[in-house]
């Protein structure tokens, strides 16, 4: 067995930024309120009738690829972890070619705010077992073009980015991806969708039917009981096969859903609000996107060095919650 570790990340936003004073313009809300609900002042909207997933992907996947002077043929496999595709069969094969990574076999992973981190999992295992050497996990989301703008409850949470890792072989020694957990609980996946609606066709020669995906929906005040109580344990019983403390975690980087979240968390777990790596501030909840995020700043801060130990954890629709712990070896 091989070791795996994060060598490198990138990210991108739009440059359109939209704070809470233009969302209250839109709807019944002021700044106060949502800063008070969610800690979120801004966020950024991805605008152009060209523009996708992809345009995000494949930036923050240069940018990654560009700080270790990488060149993209040099990328075995991508992983597209995104819920919001501009192709319904998968945007990875895109990616791949809108970056140049032509050796590179693409797939699409779908867990909506998990992505990344099962997208990371994903990765260590085709590394582990010898598969590849070079590969490209990118957690990216453009949830503006899936968002009810008249509906308080969730225009006011969601932004769009992508964020890349090039995650690469190493020696057992050098390994960095530690352990992971990973959980489902499929029984309340209505209580965070974008469901598809059937139409049937009346007046067709044969039953069929063509539909159409609808809004956002999401139940808050059950994702917040579910991402408070699942979250700390699963990051619990991680660290304990691991035999690693809370006290030598040095980051925690959760899924940048809500600052209650990450608060209540953190207290749950016994960490200090210094160790909570966060930045929904200025970008809000951009699902897939929000961990390698909000990890390419703190890295671009200085805040992460050699050998610390990083938690990381993504939660959301399924339901789904994801732990991965990681020990950063650049």
């Amino acid at each position: 067995m091989r070791g795996a570790r994060i060598l490198s990340v990138g990210s991108a936003v739009p440059n359109l930024s939209i704070n809470n004073h233009k969302i209250s313009e839109i709807v019944e809300t002021s700044d106060e309120w949502i800063v008070t609900r969610t800690g979120i002042k801004e966020r950024r909207i991805l605008t152009g009738v060209n523009k996708s997933v992809v345009d995000l992907a494949a930036l923050a996947s240069i940018r990654a690829l560009k700080k270790i002077s990488m060149k993209p043929k040099d990328i075995d496999l991508i992983i597209l972890a995104t819920s919001s595709p501009n192709d319904l069969f998968g945007s990875a094969s895109q990616l791949q070619h809108q970056i140049g990574a032509n050796k590179a076999a693409a797939f699409d992973l779908t867990a909506a705010c998990s992505g990344f981190v099962l997208g990371v999992v994903t990765a260590s295992q085709f590394i582990q077992n010898g598969s590849y050497n070079n590969i490209l996990v990118v957690g990216a989301d453009v949830l503006s073009k899936w968002t009810n703008w008249s509906d308080r409850s969730t225009c006011i949470l969601f932004g769009d980015g992508a964020g890349a890792a090039i995650i690469q072989s190493c020696s057992k020694r050098q390994n960095g991806i530690l352990g992971f957990q990973l959980n489902t609980d499929g029984q309340k996946s209505d209580q965070l969708s974008i469901a598809y609606r059937n139409n049937v066709l009346a007046d067709a020669k044969w039953p069929t039917s063509k539909g159409e995906f609808e809004y956002i929906h999401m139940n808050g005040k059950e994702v917040y009981k579910f991402a408070v109580s699942k979250v700390p344990s699963s990051i619990l019983d991680c660290l304990d096969s691991l035999k690693i403390s809370v006290q030598d975690v040095n980051w925690m980087l959760l899924h940048q859903a809500n600052e209650r979240i990450l608060n209540a968390v953190a207290e749950k777990l016994g960490i200090t609000s210094d160790k909570i790596i966060a930045n929904l501030r200025k970008y809000g909840n951009t699902s897939a996107a929000s961990i390698p995020l909000a990890l390419d700043e703190a890295l671009q801060q200085s805040k992460i060095n050699k050998n610390d130990i990083i938690v990381m954890a993504g939660f959301g629709a399924g339901l789904t919650w994801a732990t991965v712990v990681i020990q950063w070896k650049c």
